[in-house]
C-alpha cells in the first residue's frame, strides 16, 4: 500500500463513520410514548406487564422457561447466585479475564471469588484449571461467553454437574448465540444477560435471568421485589429483598430490540466472517480458532491476538492508536486480569470472607490478553455492508505494510490506548458534580 499512516500525518483509510449504535425506529418511539400517556412507568408490581412480556420472549428465545427481567447485568448475576443460596464462605470461580462485576457479584453476595486462567484460544475460562481449583467450599462456577465465543459448556456441564455446583452462565456478550444448538444461558442452571448501552440489545442499562427452574425464578423475583414473593408456594421461602426491578420504559424498548436481534446476529456472522477472509494471513495476528458447537455466534466484539515479535516489536497499544487513527474503532485493554484491575479496588475488611482467604493469582494468558496481546472490534462495524469490513482490513494490511514508522514511537495516544476503560473514562470525562 505505501501510504503514510494517519497517526504519522498521511490521510486514513476510513473518513466515514461506522454504523451507529444503538439502532432504533418509531417502534421505540412509540412504545415509549403508550408507556409515558399509560401513568405505568415502574417496576411495580413485579414483574409489571412489558418487564413480565419481555421476560417471557427473551427467555423462550434463548430456550429457557422463565425470564426475570432486572435493574442490570451485575444485578443479575448477584441475584442468581443469592436465589441458589451462595452465601458468605462460599467459593465462586471465575474467569480470571471478564469484566469486574463478574468477580464483585461474588463479592456482594459475601462468597470469596476464585480467579481461574482463561484458553488462549478462545480467552473463556480453562475447564482444566476450574477442575483444579474446586475445594470443599466450591458452591458454583460463572462461565463468561466473551467477545464472540462460548465458554465450554460440555466440560463445565459435566464438572459441574460431578461435584452439585451452581453453573451460572455469564452472557453479557451472547445474546442471540447458540452452543450445540441451545440458546446461551440456557445451558448451565441460568444466565445472566445484561441490557447496557453498548450490548448487543439495549435499553441504556437493564439485565435479565433466565432459567429453567420455577423455583430459582421465583427467588430472583423475590429478591429483586423487596422480598415480596413471586407466587403462591407450598413452604415460605423468606428472604431480604432489594429494589432490582426493571422499568416499563426499558422493557418497552428491550421488546422491540429483540426484534432485531436475529437479523443483526445473522448480519454480524456473516461480516466477521469476511473481515476474517481479509486478515487471516496477516504475519503478526492471530484469530481465535472457530468452535463448530458454536451454531450461532453473538458477535458483541471481534477478537484477535496481535503478536508484538512479528510487528517490529511495536507494543499491541501502538497497533491500536494506529488503527483508530485509519478511523476503525478498536481497544486494546478492553478487559483486563480483573484482580490487578483498578475497579477491583477494595480493603479487606469491606468484604471479610474475601479478606480471611487472601491469596495470590497468577494468571498469564489473561495478563497476557489485557496488557499485552487483545485487540477488540465492537459489533456496530459489522452491522455494515462488506465494503465497512474492507476499510478494516485495508487498515490492518496498511499498518502491517508500515510497522517500520511505528517503532520507537511514543505518544500520548498510545499511552491512553494502555489505559484500562475506566482509567480512559475518568481521564476524558466531566467533573461528576
Amino acid at each position: 500500500m505505501g501510504s503514510k499512516l494517519a497517526l504519522r500525518g498521511g490521510n486514513p483509510v476510513r473518513t466515514e463513520p461506522f454504523p451507529a449504535w444503538p439502532i432504533y425506529d418509531g417502534r421505540e418511539a412509540l412504545a415509549l410514548q403508550r408507556v409515558l400517556e399509560s401513568r405505568n412507568w415502574g417496576g411495580y408490581p413485579c414483574p409489571n406487564d412489558n418487564a413480565r412480556e419481555f421476560g417471557s420472549r427473551f427467555a423462550e428465545y434463548h430456550g429457557a422457561k422463565y425470564g426475570i427481567a432486572v435493574a442490570n447485568g451485575t444485578v443479575s448475576l448477584e441475584l442468581a447466585l443469592g436465589a441458589a443460596g451462595i452465601k458468605a464462605g462460599d467459593e465462586v470461580i471465575v474467569p480470571a479475564y471478564t469484566w469486574e462485576g463478574t468477580a464483585a457479584a461474588a463479592l456482594f453476595v459475601g462468597a470469596v471469588p476464585v480467579f481461574v486462567d482463561v484458553d488462549p484460544d478462545t480467552y473463556c475460562i480453562d475447564p482444566d484449571l476450574v477442575e483444579a481449583a474446586i475445594t470443599e467450599r466450591t458452591r458454583a462456577i460463572i462461565p463468561v461467553h466473551l467477545g464472540f465465543r462460548f465458554a465450554d459448556m460440555d466440560r463445565l456441564r459435566a464438572i459441574a454437574a460431578g461435584h452439585k455446583l451452581f453453573l451460572l452462565e455469564d452472557c453479557a456478550h451472547a445474546h442471540g448465540g447458540k452452543f450445540n444448538g441451545q440458546g446461551a444461558g440456557s445451558i448451565g442452571d441460568a444466565g445472566s444477560f445484561s441490557f447496557q448501552t453498548s450490548k448487543l440489545m439495549t435499553a441504556g442499562e437493564g439485565g435479565i435471568v433466565i432459567t429453567n427452574d420455577i423455583d430459582l425464578a421465583d427467588q430472583v423475583i423475590r429478591i429483586a421485589n423487596c422480598g415480596r414473593p413471586a407466587r403462591r408456594a407450598s413452604r415460605p421461602n423468606p428472604a431480604l429483598g432489594h429494589n432490582y426491578r426493571m422499568t416499563e420504559f426499558q422493557a418497552a424498548v428491550l421488546l422491540h430490540q429483540l426484534e432485531r436481534l436475529p437479523e443483526q446476529t445473522s448480519r454480524r456472522e456473516a461480516m466477521t466472517a469476511r473481515l476474517e477472509e481479509g486478515i487471516r494471513d496477516v504475519p503478526g495476528l492471530s484469530l481465535l480458532p472457530r468452535d463448530p458447537r458454536i451454531t450461532t455466534q453473538a458477535s458483541y466484539h471481534y477478537v484477535f491476538r496481535f503478536h508484538s515479535d512479528a510487528f517490529g516489536g511495536i507494543h499491541r497499544n501502538a497497533f491500536v492508536a494506529a488503527l483508530k487513527a485509519e478511523g476503525v474503532p478498536c481497544d486494546g485493554r478492553f478487559y483486563e486480569a480483573v484482580y490487578r484491575s483498578s475497579l477491583f479496588n477494595f480493603t479487606a475488611e469491606q468484604y471479610p470472607e474475601w479478606g480471611a482467604n487472601l491469596r495470590e493469582y497468577d494468571c498469564p494468558v489473561a495478563v497476557r490478553a489485557g496488557y499485552d496481546e487483545s485487540v477488540w472490534l465492537p459489533h456496530e462495524i459489522f452491522l455494515g455492508n462488506e465494503s465497512d469490513v474492507a476499510d478494516v482490513a485495508a487498515a490492518i494490511h496498511k499498518i502491517r505494510e508500515n510497522v517500520e514508522d511505528l517503532v520507537g514511537f511514543d505518544n500520548e495516544a498510545i499511552r491512553i490506548q494502555g489505559l484500562s476503560r475506566a482509567e480512559r473514562a475518568l481521564l476524558e470525562s466531566k467533573p461528576p458534580y
